[in-house]
């Protein structure tokens, strides 16, 4: 009985696309305090900016767009709205989530093709 052969897989790129999400990076982000100004609660939790990210209607933005915020201030920051949370305590969320990803361990998982951190 002649044996028999299955041709050879055909090898296709890997799908290079950002991964929305990023549990490390979320977990690293959760170990910083606060980022409003003297705030010392405890303790923090990934908070995702929304104005100017890669979120949209009933999307949450990708995890490259996360701050830490304490229980607090991030119910405040949906309560209240990202342009008067940034009024009232003189933060840029957005400036304070690049560079989070920047700083991040992880940044290799966040880094969007041809859109360098």
């Amino acid at each position: 009985m002649a044996s028999v052969r299955l041709p050879a897989r055909i090898k296709r790129p890997r799908n290079r696309l950002p991964r929305r999400s990023c549990p490390a990076h979320c977990a690293w982000v959760r170990r910083h305090r606060c980022c409003v100004p003297g705030c010392k609660n405890l303790p923090t939790e990934c908070a995702h900016v929304r104005s100017g990210t890669d979120g949209g209607t009933g999307l949450k933005p990708s995890d490259r767009w996360t701050i830490s915020l304490c229980r607090a201030h991030h119910a405040e920051q949906h309560r209240i709205g990202e342009a008067a949370f940034e009024a009232c305590y003189t933060i840029d969320l957005k400036a304070v989530a690049e560079r989070f990803a920047q700083a991040s361990p992880h940044w290799l998982k966040l880094e969007a093709p041809g859109e360098p951190i």
